[in-house]
C-alpha cells in the first residue's frame, strides 16, 4: 500500500516542500534488507527507522517484516536532519495497515521521535509553517516546544503534540486536538523594544553618546577606540535602545532567521527587540558568517535587522575580520556547497571597541603608555584598511573623570529622548529613499546617489579637498564622510549639508589622525 504524507525542508531561511511516500508490500525472508530509505537522506534521516521502530513499538504497533521503501522527494534534494521521523512513523503505519487516519495529506507534518514516541524540537518551525500555510495545508503537527513559534502565521491550524500517539489519536477522529493560538499583533506588541539598560545610566561620555546617535541614525558602521574601563562596552550594549524599534515584518524576518539557527528561546514566539550579537574573539570563519557541513545561519545572519559587536577587534582572527567586507556592502552572505548554495540576510550594524594598544594607554590623557610607537601601530594594523574604511565612525573613548561621575546634579538623556531625535531622523531617510528599492538609511546609499543627495557648498568643498590630501583618505572614506554629513544635516532636520555639518563627520574619523600611530597628518577644521 503507497500512502503519501508531506513535510519540509529548510534552505537558508526558505522552506521547501517534501513529500514522504511510504510503499509496504509483501513478506520478505530473513536474508533480504526490509527496509529502504531513497531520495538523498543524510545519516541523521537514515538512523531514524532505528527510532521511528522503538517509538512504534512503545505504542503496541509494529515494525512488520514486509518491504518498506520510503522515498523522500524530490530526490535530487539532499533532506538534513531528524524531523522527518514522524511523517516516515505516520506513513508507515499507515502503509501497512495499522492504523486508519483520515486526511493524511492534508497535513505537514515535523518533528523527531525519541524511543518511547515522544518528540523533540526542531529548526526553522516558522518558515516551514509559512510553507504549509501556502501549500494550502489544513494544518500543521510539529513538537510542542515549537508551537507557539510556528503558530505566529495566520490562517493555519498550528498542533502542538508531545507524544506520537496524539498526532495518531487527531488524526483517526479519536482525540481531536486544539490548534495552538497566538495573536502575532499582541505578542509583537507586548513587548515591543523592551530593554534591561538605558542611556541615562552613562554619565559623561557626550561625545561618544552623540557619535552613536549618528550611527543610529543613519544606520553607519562605528569602532570605539579608547583604555580599558573607559566604558566602550558598557555605551556599546545601549545601542540598541536607540535604534528604532523593528517594524513587524521586520520581526518576523528576524524571527525567522533565529528559528532556522535554533537561538530562538522557547517560551518566546516572536523577536521583538533588534538583536545584539556579541561574539567572543575566538570565534572561526563559519560559525562568524554562517555555512559548515550542513548549512546553517552565522553571528552576522542571527544580527540581521540589529547590531553586531565585536569587542577587543584587533583581537579576533585576520580571516574572520576580512570576511566580514562582503556582507558589509551587500547586506548579505552567500554560501556555496557542491549541491547547495543558500543566501542568508545580513543587513546589520557593525560596532566594535578596542584599545589604542597592548597596553591600553596609548593617548591617555594620564597615564604613560609602555608600547613604543612601531609596537602601536603594529597592534592598530592588525585590522586592515579595506576594513576601516567600511566603517563610517571613528571615535576616541576616553576616561571619565571623578567629578563627572560624583556630580549628582548631572541628568543624562534617556535613550528615549535620543530615540525620538533618531526616529525623526530615519522618518527623513524613509522619505527620500520611498522609490528606492533595498534602500532604507544614508549608509545604504550608493555612490550615484551620493553625489546627487550629499551637495557641498565651496567653502565645505575646500575643507573636504584639505581633508583628502592630508588625511590621504581612499574614495571609500571620502563616500563615507559624506553619508555621516548627511545623517548630521537630517538629525537638525535641514535640506543642505552645512560646513558644520562636514566638519562633524570628518572629526568622527579619528584613527586617519597624525597622532593615532602616524596614520596620517592632523587636521584642524
Amino acid at each position: 500500500m503507497l500512502v503519501k504524507t508531506y513535510a519540509s525542508a529548510v534552505q537558508g531561511v526558505t522552506a521547501r516542500p517534501i513529500v514522504v511516500e511510504v510503499n509496504v508490500r509483501g513478506q520478505v525472508s530473513n536474508d533480504r534488507q526490509v527496509y529502504c530509505m531513497v531520495g538523498l537522506p543524510d545519516n541523521a534521516v537514515r538512523e531514524g527507522f532505528q527510532r521511528i521502530g522503538a517509538a512504534i513499538t512503545t505504542l503496541g504497533y509494529a515494525m512488520q517484516r514486509r518491504y518498506t521503501v520510503v522515498n523522500l522527494a524530490p530526490a535530487d534534494l539532499r533532506k538534513e536532519g531528524s524531523s522527518y521521523d514522524l511523517p516516515i512513523a505516520l506513513g508507515i503505519l499507515a502503509a501497512s495497515g495499522q492504523v486508519a487516519v483520515k486526511d493524511l495529506e492534508d497535513y505537514m507534518l515535523m518533528g523527531e521521535l525519541a524511543l518511547d514516541g515522544m518528540l523533540r524540537p526542531i529548526r526553522g518551525a516558522l518558515p516551514i509553517a509559512g510553507l504549509a500555510k501556502k501549500m494550502g495545508k489544513k494544518g500543521l503537527f510539529l513538537p510542542m516546544e515549537n508551537a507557539r513559534e510556528a503558530a505566529i502565521v495566520e490562517g493555519l491550524q498550528v498542533f502542538g503534540i508531545s507524544h506520537l500517539k496524539e498526532a495518531i489519536a487527531h488524526l483517526m477522529g479519536e482525540t481531536l486536538l486544539r490548534p495552538v493560538k497566538v495573536n502575532a499583533q499582541e505578542e509583537f506588541l507586548a513587548q515591543h523594544n523592551e530593554h534591561q539598560v538605558d542611556f541615562s545610566d552613562v554619565k559623561g561620555q557626550e561625545n561618544i553618546k552623540r557619535a552613536l546617535e549618528i550611527a543610529a541614525a543613519g544606520g553607519h558602521n562605528a569602532i570605539l577606540i579608547g583604555p580599558p574601563g573607559a566604558g566602550k562596552t558598557m555605551l556599546a550594549r545601549r545601542l540598541p535602545t536607540i535604534l528604532p524599534p523593528l517594524t513587524f515584518e521586520e520581526a518576523m524576518e528576524t524571527t525567522k532567521i533565529h528559528s532556522v539557527a535554533g537561538k530562538l528561546p522557547r517560551e518566546q514566539a516572536l523577536i521583538t527587540t533588534r538583536p545584539f550579537r556579541s561574539p567572543h574573539h575566538t570565534i572561526s570563519d563559519v560559525a562568524m558568517v554562517g555555512g559548515g557541513s550542513n548549512p546553517s545561519p552565522g553571528e552576522i545572519s542571527l544580527a540581521h535587522n540589529g547590531v553586531l559587536f565585536l569587542d577587543e577587534l584587533p583581537e579576533f582572527r585576520r580571516s574572520v575580520l576580512e570576511v566580514l567586507r562582503q556582507p558589509m556592502e551587500e547586506q548579505k552572505v552567500s554560501i556555496s556547497r557542491a549541491r547547495i548554495s543558500v543566501d542568508y540576510p545580513a543587513n546589520f550594524m557593525l560596532l566594535a571597541s578596542m584599545n589604542p594598544c597592548p597596553c591600553g594607554f596609548y593617548n591617555h590623557p594620564e597615564k604613560s603608555c609602555a608600547c613604543s610607537p612601531v609596537l602601536v601601530k603594529k597592534y592598530l594594523n592588525r585590522i586592515s584598511g579595506p576594513l576601516m574604511d567600511r566603517i563610517d565612525l571613528h571615535i576616541e573613548v576616553t576616561p571619565v573623570s571623578y567629578e563627572e561621575l560624583a556630580d549628582e546634579s548631572i541628568r543624562p538623556e534617556s535613550s528615549a529622548e535620543v530615540l525620538a531625535r533618531v526616529v525623526k531622523a530615519r522618518s527623513i531617510q524613509t522619505e527620500r529613499f520611498r522609490d528606492c528599492a533595498g534602500i532604507y538609511t544614508n549608509s545604504q546609499m550608493p555612490g550615484r546617489m551620493v553625489r546627487q543627495l550629499c551637495q557641498l557648498d565651496k567653502s565645505s568643498k575646500e575643507m573636504l579637498k584639505k581633508s583628502m590630501e592630508k588625511l590621504k583618505l581612499s574614495a571609500r572614506a571620502y563616500d563615507r564622510i559624506l553619508k555621516v554629513a548627511r545623517t548630521i544635516a537630517d538629525l537638525e532636520g535641514t535640506a543642505n549639508i552645512a560646513f558644520h555639518h562636514l566638519a562633524e563627520a570628518i572629526q568622527c574619523r579619528n584613527l586617519d589622525r597624525a597622532e593615532w600611530a602616524g596614520a596620517g597628518a592632523e587636521i584642524v577644521v
